[in-house]
């Protein structure tokens, strides 16, 4: 079954609901190819439900969600992946006891569904690949490096190429939760402009959730505003920023 749209990634009337709390309560939206949007809200507005109904780790009580016209709400996080989604977390996730190579040399077996004798396999599969792709993300240098040894910056760094990392064909969307989280300020425009190209070069969908307002407003095209599950703002970040809602519920000033 498919549905014709002209965005990338489209959200249908999303519901979920915890034990009688309502997460998500009639979430639509779309993202196109290219473009950068932030969802944010307060501390449980349903940021999380979202991503994680996304990448196939909840399925909605109702509402659906559609990646290039194709229905993929209830698919398995593998099959989700291996359909273009990549995914990074607020705290970076990678093997600290394998170099930043095998961490992306084990993301490219894995979505080409290929497990077994991983150690032998690490030795000689998709080594160019995941060399290119650490080159992507300005981590060439960290190849052979212990993730264990690296900053969080440069860890930052390998997981983007990580969630890039897809055997098949480049991902199409990113989903990345809290992309600047534990970096200095003085980092985080650095990560974020790594981030922007990547969206304006390669076409890539990027929905990104985000604390710093600053980045936020900085660097997303178009940005969402969630609230108790509902979407209380979606625009430009002018006019979310200057929006009376937006301001007494997330910003904490009245406009």
């Amino acid at each position: 079954m498919t549905h014709e749209d002209a965005s990338l990634l489209r959200i249908e009337h999303l519901s979920k609901a915890f034990d009688g709390v309502q997460a998500l309560n009639d979430v639509s939206f779309s993202v196109g190819a290219g473009e950068m949007v932030a969802l944010i809200g307060p501390n449980g507005a349903g940021k999380t439900t979202c991503f994680n109904i996304i990448n196939g780790q909840l399925e909605p009580d109702a509402g659906s969600v559609w990646l290039a016209g194709e229905r993929i709400d209830g698919w398995p996080p593998q099959r989700v992946a291996v359909a273009g989604v990549g995914r990074t977390f607020q705290t970076a996730a990678t093997f600290p006891s394998m170099t930043a190579r095998e961490n992306v040399q084990l993301a490219l077996l894995a979505g080409a569904g290929k497990y077994g004798a991983l150690g032998r396999r690490l030795a000689i599969a998709h080594r160019s690949e995941a060399g290119a792709l650490l080159v992507r993300v300005g981590a060439g240098s960290l190849s052979e490096q212990v993730c264990a040894s690296l900053s969080y910056p440069d860890a930052k760094r390998v997981e983007l190429a990580v969630a890039l990392a897809q055997p098949k064909r480049a991902p199409r969307l990113l989903l990345m939760d809290e992309p600047t989280a534990g970096t200095a300020p003085r980092d985080r425009g650095s990560v974020m402009e790594l981030v922007s190209a990547l969206a304006r070069d390669s076409g890539v969908a990027t929905l990104f959730t985000e604390h710093d307002v600053d980045v936020v407003f900085r660097f997303a095209a178009r940005v969402i505003v969630l609230d108790r599950g509902r979407i209380i703002a979606d625009g430009p970040p002018a006019s979310v920023r200057a929006d009376p809602r937006v301001q007494a519920v997330y910003l904490g000033t009245e406009g």
